[in-house]
């Protein structure tokens, strides 16, 4: 098995905007493009091989075609396909959103829940986003300031700057500022449940629906804890996260550096800045900003070469 390249689904939700277009080099004609969904098997937006002898197909049917055993062992533990990886662009703000942990989203939904890092690959100045909430508040309170339209006054508001980490555990109420442009990594799970959307309408004039007693019912209303920063591995590697879900390391490349797809698990390598080639037996495959790359489980050595930025998760 090879590296090979992936193309997005897209979503035009009304907040996007066209950086995806311009910046990072996505084929969309989308007016707006809030995101696009890099590595997904999602029934909502799959992912599409876009190199190699199984171009054209979908990332569920080119896993089907060789085999669940190029996920990695650490992916047997899950039901679905564990992940799912975004770039967003955020060009005005998202709602006041939550999402459930698995044991609720699985009795609710019928889907996993949705625990999800967020690494800011840039954003304009005096952008900020929220992360839970700036004090204790109970159940009750919640349900009330989103009602009365109070509910911005106990969120936490954090100013961000490019490079900074968020992660945000299933049931930590959260939002995206305007000006923002983001890599997620999630669990494999479209459940949201939308709290406060700043009376927005939808394109037919219409409110946009309000999951008020779900989130209510997901939500930690406790103060939010303190933001960690990544670990420092070596001068090019720091850990962002690495959790029950995922892991996930930023790579700054300036020359050459190896990884390894072991018997454990997939590389997915989100190119987020420059260019370069990786290599693997011999073969290269070259990429640029915004490319999205899979290395199946047991692909071994490989060399990112360039001077680039990459996002390598893996679970």
């Amino acid at each position: 098995m090879k590296p090979i390249k992936l193309s997005p689904a897209f979503k035009d939700y009304l907040w996007g905007g066209t950086k995806l277009r311009t910046e990072f080099n996505k084929d969309c004609d989308f007016d707006k493009i809030a995101e696009s969904w890099e590595l997904s098997t999602h029934k909502d937006g799959q992912s599409v091989v876009e190199s190699g002898e199984c171009k054209g197909l979908t990332l569920s049917e080119y896993i089907e075609k060789n085999g669940k055993n190029i996920l990695g062992k650490n992916a047997e533990k899950f039901e679905y396909f564990p992940i799912l990886i975004k770039l967003i662009d955020a060009k005005d703000n998202l709602s006041i959103q939550v999402h459930p942990n698995d044991e609720y989203a699985l009795k609710v939904e019928g889907e996993y829940g949705k625990t999800e890092m967020w690494y800011i690959v840039d954003c304009e100045e005096n952008a900020f986003l929220y992360y839970g909430f700036n004090q204790d508040i109970t159940p009750e309170e919640f349900k009330e300031r989103i009602e009365n339209n109070t509910v911005l006054d106990v969120l936490n508001r954090v100013n961000v700057k490019k490079g900074d980490v968020f992660f945000i555990d299933a049931g930590t109420v959260h939002a995206i500022g305007a000006g923002i442009m983001i890599c997620e990594i999630q669990q494999n799970s479209n459940t949201t449940y939308r709290v406060y959307d700043y009376d927005r309408r939808d394109k037919n004039g219409n409110p946009r629906e309000l999951h008020i007693e779900k989130a209510v019912e997901v939500s930690n209303t406790v103060k939010a804890p303190e933001i960690s920063a990544g670990k420092v591995l070596d001068d090019a590697t720091t850990v962002l996260a690495d959790c029950n879900y995922f892991k996930v390391v930023k790579a700054e490349i300036s020359g050459e550096k190896e990884f390894t797809a072991d018997e454990n698990s997939f590389n997915s390598v989100i190119i987020i800045d420059g260019e370069g080639e990786i290599c693997c037996d011999g073969e290269c495959l070259v990429f640029s900003k915004g490319d999205s790359i899979f290395v199946p489980a047991s692909t071994g050595k490989y060399i990112l070469k360039g001077n680039c930025t990459a996002i390598i998760s893996m679970v």
